[in-house]
């Protein structure tokens, strides 16, 4: 004996057993209770979301024996006549094969008969938006006024298509595309009423794949059920619709995040050899870098399943870098047609992923300091473990010589919004605390340490990019003709994407040194580089504008008068002799 399809066997026979569709059967229940009935219904809705489902149990509703009724009974020879599809006054049209001004002038022509057997003719036209214009005209009149018998249900998946004269005659309703996890939860619930050994995992992945249709989702479950031998295993699934089982992407995100390249590559490779679809994968990783981050932030969001699964890893990480991974994925899957070939933009996806990790998961070779080598600039002392426990980014300490150290997170911003990997700070020579400039033969300075590099920036000849560049340097040390620099950390991106600046900075300074020199540059955190200064006196002259023009009798006048406030943004001035001048707004 053939086996039913699941989407039929389980199609709902009454409104209570529709999933997800409450604000329709709400509004019919509430007409069928008071017989406030329409004419006409539009029913709109991707596939598989109950369209026809809904009009069968309308036509139930109008014509059982029992009454009208919002609950049918299911058991008269009406209900179950339309159930089987042999109610005479139940008529099921598909505009897409039947859509011409003949096929709806001889549907209209019956209409006009009294009902055979039941209370109320009904019409039900599925993909209503397939007939043709002569076809919509000839409809109009009758479905505007139709006989008292006659109930015309209209359903599309395109209600774009459908003339606005149409949609005026009816009442519409649009059915929503259901969320992945009620059609898990509801398959879930006809497997076990089936007797089927399921996972959880497995329902997941059919009902994401199912994209909102649950007849897509039970037409699903039937291949899992002939693929997996009578069981739907997560495994099996994934296999199925070409899909990465949730526990190999967790381990591929654990190698990441161990800074395991050599475990994350393998594992990328395999995928590809897999014939999986790096797509669906990168989609999938996005996926659970998104439930780490709601773990995170709003755990109780979750499962608890969910939250014992993920709670060891959303630990070990902060949580701008899922941000960040959250972005490389999404981009990566964006991109992935633009790659050579889909494996190596996959490989591409999770070398950024470990190329961007924080310094407490980088995949960078790590560095060997020589004895008595000092601390990192801008390397974190604090305990790691604690910090991944309170799920905050790396605070800010202090090294041995009391200079301020911390974890460079300004850097780490900008250079994701510059699309450029987090480096680790190199590690600078032992025994030095602060910078100590040694005026170079043949230009004296009598200034010396950072007062030496702002007079020395004033005097190079720079522009564009090279001049960007060293007005956020400070001078570290001078060595013979060597000049340490130290660019300021929250503009690293400069240093790796125009190293070529540090050669224009290098001619410029010998220009006025008076002799050849070489330029070092160091990322750090420094204070009181030229931008700074430049940037503290652009605020400075700024309230100063703001006071002199609140104090003016004017704008105390107009205080007054109008109840006046300045926009201070607006506030402009001059090293001119002219007043500042600014906006005044009432508010």
């Amino acid at each position: 004996m053939t086996q039913l399809a699941l989407a039929r066997k389980w199609r709902p026979r009454r409104f209570e057993a529709l999933v997800g569709q409450d604000h329709v059967v709400r509004a019919l229940t509430h007409a069928l209770t008071t017989q406030r009935l329409h004419h006409a219904y539009l029913f709109t809705g991707t596939r598989g979301v109950g369209k026809t489902t809904i009009s069968r149990i309308f036509a139930k509703a109008l014509n059982c024996e029992r009454g009208i009724t919002p609950e049918p009974c299911g058991t008269c020879a009406a209900c179950v006549a339309i159930d089987a599809d042999r109610f005479p006054d139940y008529v099921e049209m598909d505009a897409a094969s039947n859509r011409g001004v003949d096929d709806m002038a001889a549907l209209l022509e019956q209409a006009v008969y009294a009902p055979v057997q039941g209370r109320f003719k009904v019409y039900m036209i599925d993909e209503v938006h397939m007939l043709t214009g002569h076809a919509f005209n000839a409809m109009l009149k009758t479905l505007e006024e139709p006989p008292e018998h006659v109930k015309f249900i209209l359903a599309t998946t395109d209600p774009q298509k459908i003339p606005v004269t149409v949609l005026s005659r009816c009442l519409q309703f649009n059915l929503r595309s259901l969320p992945p996890a009620l059609v898990a939860e509801h398959a879930a619930r006809i497997l076990e009423a089936e007797g089927v050994p399921h996972d959880r995992g497995a329902l997941e992945l059919v009902g994401q794949a199912a994209r909102g249709s649950m007849r897509d989702a039970l037409s699903l479950l039937d291949q899992a059920l002939a693929y997996g031998a009578g069981e739907v295993r997560e495994a099996q699934v994934a296999e199925m619709l070409g899909l990465v089982a949730s526990a190999t992407l967790r381990e591929l995100f654990e190698a990441v995040v161990a800074a395991d390249a050599p475990a994350a590559l393998a594992l990328a490779d395999r995928l590809a050899m897999s014939g999986a679809s790096l797509e669906s994968a990168l989609a999938a990783l996005a996926q659970l870098v998104h439930q780490l981050a709601v773990l995170q932030f709003a755990p109780e969001a979750l499962e608890m399943q969910t939250r014992e699964t993920l709670a060891p890893l959303a630990a070990r990480l902060d949580p701008e870098y899922l941000q960040l991974a959250y972005d490389i994925l999404t981009h990566a899957r964006r991109d992935l047609a633009l790659a050579p070939d889909p494996a190596v933009g996959f490989s591409m996806a999770i070398l950024r992923l470990l190329a961007f990790a924080p310094q407490t998961t980088a995949a960078s070779p790590p560095a060997v300091p020589g004895p008595g080598a000092a601390p990192k600039i801008g390397e974190n002392t604090e305990s790691a473990e604690a910090r991944r426990a309170a799920f905050l980014p790396p605070n800010q300490g202090q090294d041995g010589a009391g200079e301020t150290a911390s974890s460079d997170a300004a850097g780490v911003s900008l250079l994701q919004a510059n699309g450029m990997p987090a480096k680790p700070l190199p590690p600078q020579p032992s025994g030095v605390r602060e910078p100590n400039v040694s005026p170079p033969a043949g230009r004296e300075n009598p200034s010396g340490g950072i007062d030496a590099w702002h007079e020395w920036f004033a005097a190079m000849r720079l522009t564009g990019l090279a001049r960007e560049f060293a007005q956020h340097c400070v001078c570290r040390a001078v060595h013979g003709d060597t000049v340490e620099l130290l660019l300021d950390a929250s503009h690293r991106v400069l240093l790796d994407l125009h190293p070529e600046c540090v050669d224009r900075i290098a001619e410029a300074l010998g220009e006025v040194l008076g002799r050849r020199v070489q330029v070092r540059v160091t990322v750090a955190e420094v204070a009181d580089t030229p931008a700074q200064r430049e940037a503290e006196a652009r605020r400075r002259a700024h309230a100063a504008a703001v006071g002199r023009l609140l104090a003016h009798p004017v704008t105390q006048r107009l205080v007054e008068r109008f109840d006046a406030t300045l926009d201070e943004a607006s506030v402009t001035w001059s090293t001119s002799s002219t007043p500042p001048q600014g906006t005044r707004h009432a508010q």
